[in-house]
């Protein structure tokens, strides 16, 4: 059977498709949508997605990520942020999620990911003993385990605080709150959003 299309047109395709959640039908509107458009659009996305690797760093302290030609992220060394009280996140996305909001001063620590043994993701591929020194260097007050309300981030959340209790830091731990969404029914709540729920409920 002769092909469809020309190679330069699937190879594109192809490398588009390799994004998480772009399926097939989704990566053939990308690549056809950039070969109608002008030319210049397409130059300047390649260029963009070949200083990502030059042009962009981990934090040695937070494991955030700053530009290549910084040696700490701005959020740890802005002296106006309070360096006792540390958000532990998955990924370093997660931070622009919470500073979004407006209503937090600490720094952050980056774990790089959660445990999930099905993906062959333990503790020691996360920055879990560089986040001690972390506690222990800044003499941290409060450490707000910040993981995702998934079965991953729940069992990386666990192991935290046990791991950290055993490290013998005297810190407070926390963990931030989880409820049920507004405008969202019962019946379309999940089990773990519901028990975070019932375990946080309060006064009315």
């Amino acid at each position: 059977m002769p092909q469809l299309l020309p190679s330069a047109l699937i190879n594109a395709i192809d490398e588009l498709g390799r994004l998480p959640g772009v399926g097939a039908r989704t990566a053939e509107r990308y690549a056809y949508y950039l070969l109608r458009a002008d030319k210049h659009i397409s130059e300047k996305m390649a260029a963009a997605l070949l200083k990502l690797h030059e042009n962009i760093k981990s934090c040695p302290v937070t494991f955030a990520l700053i530009d290549a030609s910084e040696t700490i992220s701005p959020l740890y060394s802005d002296p106006t942020r309070d360096k006792t009280i540390v958000a532990v996140v998955e990924e370093p996305l997660d931070i622009v999620t919470l500073e979004r909001t407006g209503q937090f001063n600490g720094t952050y620590h980056v774990l790089g990911g959660a445990i999930s043994p099905i993906d062959g993701i333990g503790p020691e591929q996360l920055h879990i003993p560089e986040l001690i020194e972390h506690l222990t260097r800044d003499n941290v007050q409060e450490v707000i385990i910040a993981t995702n309300a998934s079965i991953e981030g729940e069992s990386t959340a666990i192991f935290l605080q046990r791991h950290i209790v055993d490290s013998g830091i005297d810190i407070k731990i926390t963990r931030l709150a989880r409820g049920i969404p507004v405008g969202v029914d019962l019946e379309y709540a999940s089990q773990i959003t519901l028990t975070h729920a019932l375990e946080g409920r309060r006064s009315f």
